[in-house]
């Protein structure tokens, strides 16, 4: 897939996309920050629904359907991260790399290396 020319289709295109198909639908009158947040984490729970009860080795290598299961539901948790951010007027892309800086503070490599341990714990 890493040579799909959608692939190259940019964040900015990609959210007037959704916002052309959410305006052509008259839905944008459903999507307040309650309602988005709250759709996000119904397709959370459909994400992790996924890989409930696999071991660790079957979560990573996961057939062909289970593959496309997980693809569809991950389109469907960013389709309500994107309505969300720009409902609240926030550039994803900005806001994860602030979020890198901060967390880059918080786990320094040499106390974060190898571990899973929460910052205040480290």
């Amino acid at each position: 897939m890493r040579g799909d020319p959608r692939r190259a289709q940019g964040l900015e295109e990609l959210a007037s996309r959704l916002e052309a198909f959410v305006d052509e639908r008259d839905r944008a009158q459903f999507n307040s920050p309650k309602n988005l947040s709250m759709a996000l984490a119904g397709e959370v729970g459909e994400l992790i629904e996924r890989f409930q009860w696999l071991t660790q080795e079957q979560s990573q290598h996961l057939s062909a359907e289970a593959h496309e299961a997980v693809r569809q539901e991950l389109a469907d948790v960013q389709i309500y991260l994107l309505l969300l951010a720009r409902k609240l007027d926030i550039d994803p892309v900005e806001a994860v790399s602030d979020k890198l800086e901060v967390n880059a503070r918080k786990y320094p490599v040499d106390e974060a290396r190898g571990n899973a341990r929460k910052y205040s714990d480290l």
